[in-house]
């Protein structure tokens, strides 16, 4: 897990951390959004993306910026967390898809299964890196959901990856 003290963490300390670390990171902070919840594994995080003066568009409803932007990091920095300083882990392509106008606060819950970190553990024993993607859905209060948003991630074992790449312009 990055930064390496955060490991040392007992788990309800770690899952504060990293919500502050989310809610005060300048980047983050800028798209409206606040980390509500981050449960004690690490593999839950919910999001709120209030309607307000800084995430309304011209026309009213919630920017479409602020929408894909608070998508950004949560599914890395989990699977970063689970599968631990051996392997690594880039956010490598997203894309959203708009269903409505976002008239009101809105909701994104990311969540990473004990299942899927088995899985990726597996398929990393074969092949030693891959693409995993996640979906996350932006919902009302009433579980309407207005955006969709795919985000692809590599994930590589740690000295696969610098073999790769060893002598290479990176």
């Amino acid at each position: 897990m990055k930064p390496a003290w955060l490991a040392k963490l007992s788990p309800g300390w770690r899952a504060r951390m990293v919500r502050l670390g989310f809610n005060f990171h300048p980047a983050f902070r800028g798209t409206g959004g606040r980390v509500e919840h981050v449960s004690h594994d690490l593999q839950h995080m919910r999001i709120r993306l209030p309607l307000t003066w800084r995430t309304r568009n011209i026309v009213g409803s919630l920017y479409g910026g602020s929408l894909f932007a608070i998508t950004d990091g949560a599914h890395p920095m989990m699977l970063m967390a689970a599968l631990g300083d051996d392997y690594i882990v880039w956010d490598k392509s997203a894309s959203i898809r708009y269903r409505k106008p976002g008239l009101t606060t809105l909701y994104a819950d990311f969540v990473l299964s004990s299942d899927e970190i088995a899985q990726i553990l597996a398929k990393l024993r074969d092949t030693h890196e891959l693409d995993w993607t996640f979906q996350v859905e932006l919902k009302d209060k009433h579980g309407a959901v207005h955006a969709a948003v795919e985000r692809t991630v590599y994930v590589a074992e740690k000295n696969y990856y610098r073999q790769k790449n060893a002598g290479g312009d990176r």
